[in-house]
This record gives structure tokens, C-alpha cells and sequence, in this order.
């Protein structure tokens, strides 16, 4: 059975990887696109890399036709899926790729993004988007919150430490790298070749990012009590991919076998042997995530590496994973590419 499906933000990055994903998908058939800001383009004047597919033109949210579509993908800015979301069908299924249902706490909303949420009725109904540890809710549920590119990467290698109770829940300090479309595709100053290349920026720095409010709700809740990071992101001259170093306490061996016990039948998230470290290139393109864990020379203290694509398993590629479980799709549908190397 096909499900046609809606983009909305499609003239955005994580907009064109949905595309890109979907074009492949057997059971998936792109109905709309919207992009408020080229509204009347087609997808191959703002994408050329997808001249080759047949795709409709590009359309405000307001004409898009949704009779018909089974699922939207809300790809569209902080702060406007909220509107948008609470306008569309009831009937429509809903994956929000933005940050403005992933805090289930309402104040906790207004804590970190700085306005008031508009929408709580529907933030009670939205189930939080990490896949493989909500897949029983995330394919019962009418809306998801995909969650954040950095969120995702961190959780993977550390939640089944939380769980398992094997680190220090008071000594985490987590280290993300991320590329540049993690910022979005709007013209910013840092983003520019001459400020990013030969060089790398720490920003959010000292418990400012925003994602730090998804930490502390999914590790809090894991552990049954109160758990804050130390977290500090760094931006650095590539396009893509996140590559994430946890620095832990506890014992290598035992670190290492809670994970590979935790993702042994999971498709998507793989743990390599014991001292071996992946790089961001490995997974480059894919919904994959790769995972080493390596003794550090103190006594029962370990680092944890974990890489994935920002726009692909941290966003785009989780929503069609989440989708294809709503629509009642086999998880792994349209999803197993391999990588994009070199």
C-alpha cells in the first residue's frame, strides 16, 4: 500500500534529505511540498541535486491540498509547527522535525525556547520521537517529535549507560562536533566558508543549548532521579554529521557490554569492538549510528564515541523511521542506504 505524504518546509535542509529519502521509498508518495519563501518553485530550482524526480511544485502551507495525505512532515522552524500543526486534519498523521513538541513540559518549553508553548493541548499528545527507545507509543501515536540532531547522537551512547546503572550519573561530560546544516540552511555570518574554514567554535557554552532540556527530561526520567551534563557543542568546517564524545565513569568492559546488549537487534545503531572508534565519514548520508567505547588510561573511567549524520538519523531519517511505524511500514523501509564514502 502507498501513503502519500506532505513536506512542509520543503525548500529547507532537512526538507530536501525527506525528499531524497522518499524518492527511494516504496511505500511513501510525495503529495505536496510547501516553502513558503519559494512558494511557485519547483524543487529542482532550489535542489538540483533532485532535477532527476518528478516532484510537485513547491506551494504555501495554506494551498496545500491535504485531502488525500496520510502523513505530514513538518519540517518548518521553531516555533511554527505549533500553529501550523494545530490547523492541519485531524486525520493527518503528524512527524514534527522541529523542537516545538519535544519538551513535555510546557514550562520547561518556555524555559529553554523563551515564549510561552501555543499549542499545549497537542503537546499532551505527542509522543518524543527517539525511535528505538519509543517505538511502542511512537506507532500508536497521531503526532511525534522527532528529536534534536544532538539530543539523538548523545542519548544513543548514553542512555543504556543510565539504564544499565553503570556510570557515575554526576560525572558526564559529553563533546559534540557537528556540521554546518545543523544550523539550517538561513544565511548566517558564522556559516560562512570564510569564518568556518580553519576553524572550529564552541558555542551554548556553559549549559546554554537549547537541546540540554531534552538531556535532562529523557536522562532524569531514565534514572528515576535528577541528572544534568556537562554538555558543550562545537561547530566545525563540514557539511554534515555529528561526532559526539562522552567521557564517563565507570568500568570499560561493563560500559561496552551494556551497549552491545542494548543495540544487538536494533538495525540502525551498531557497536564496534572494543577500542575501535568510528568516524563521522563512516556513517556520511545513512540512518545509521556507530559506536565505540575505549578504556581511558585512569582506573574504571571510559570514553564513548558515537557518530551519526544530523540529517539523516538526527532528523530526516528518524522521521521516516517513525512514519514508517505510524503508517504500519516494517521500520527499516526505504531506509537501509549505505553510506556515502569517500
Amino acid at each position: 500500500m502507498t501513503h502519500k505524504v506532505a513536506i512542509l518546509g520543503a525548500s529547507g535542509y532537512t526538507g530536501a534529505e525527506l525528499v531524497r529519502l522518499i524518492a527511494s521509498h516504496p511505500a511513501l508518495e510525495i503529495g505536496a511540498l510547501s516553502g513558503n519563501s519559494k512558494a511557485g518553485m519547483a524543487m529542482a530550482d532550489v535542489y538540483p541535486h533532485l532535477r532527476h524526480l518528478d516532484l510537485p511544485r513547491l506551494t504555501t502551507i495554506e494551498d496545500v491540498d491535504f485531502s488525500g495525505i496520510d502523513l505530514a512532515f513538518c519540517a518548518l522552524p521553531h516555533a511554527t509547527s505549533q500553529a501550523v500543526i494545530a490547523q492541519l486534519p485531524k486525520q493527518v498523521k503528524v512527524v514534527d522535525l522541529s523542537a516545538d513538541f519535544r519538551l513535555r513540559d510546557p514550562a520547561e518549553y518556555e524555559k529553554w525556547y523563551g515564549q510561552p508553548h501555543s499549542a499545549p493541548e497537542l503537546q499532551e499528545q505527542a509522543v518524543y520521537g527517539l525511535t528505538e527507545f519509543y517505538r511502542a507509543d511512537i506507532a500508536k501515536a497521531r503526532l511525534v517529535a522527532g528529536t534534536g540532531c544532538n539530543a539523538a547522537t548523545g542519548q544513543f551512547i548514553l542512555r543504556p549507560l543510565i539504564e544499565a546503572g553503570v556510570i557515575d550519573l554526576d560525572q558526564i561530560i559529553l563533546d559534540l562536533k557537528v556540521g554546518a546544516s545543523g544550523a539550517g540552511r538561513a544565511a548566517k555570518e558564522n556559516l560562512l566558508t570564510a569564518e568556518m574554514v580553519e576553524n572550529a567554535s564552541a558555542y551554548a557554552v556553559g549549559g546554554k543549548h537549547r537541546h540540554l532540556g531534552e538531556f535532562d527530561q529523557e536522562f532524569s526520567a531514565v534514572a528515576g532521579r535528577k541528572v544534568e551534563i556537562q554538555f558543550t557543542p562545537h561547530l566545525i568546517p563540514a557539511s554534515r554529521g555529528i561526532l559526539a564524545t562522552a567521557y564517563v565513569q565507570g568500568d570499560p568492559a561493563a560500559i561496552h557490554a551494556a551497549l552491545a546488549e542494548r543495540y544487538a537487534d536494533e538495525p540502525f545503531l551498531h557497536v564496534l569492538p572494543v577500542g575501535a572508534v568510528p568516524a563521522m565519514k563512516d556513517v556520511r548520508g545513512s540512518n545509521l549510528c556507530h559506536i565505540g567505547v575505549v578504556a581511558d588510561r585512569r582506573a574504571n573511567r571510559a570514553i564513548i564515541v558515537g557518530v551519526i549524520d544530523n540529517l539523516t538519523k538526527g532528523s530526516s531519517g528518524q522521521a521516516i523511521q517513525n512514519a514508517n511505524l505510524m503508517l504500519g511500514q516494517d521500520e527499516t523501509t526505504g531506509l537501509m542506504l549505505a553510506p556515502v564514502f569517500p
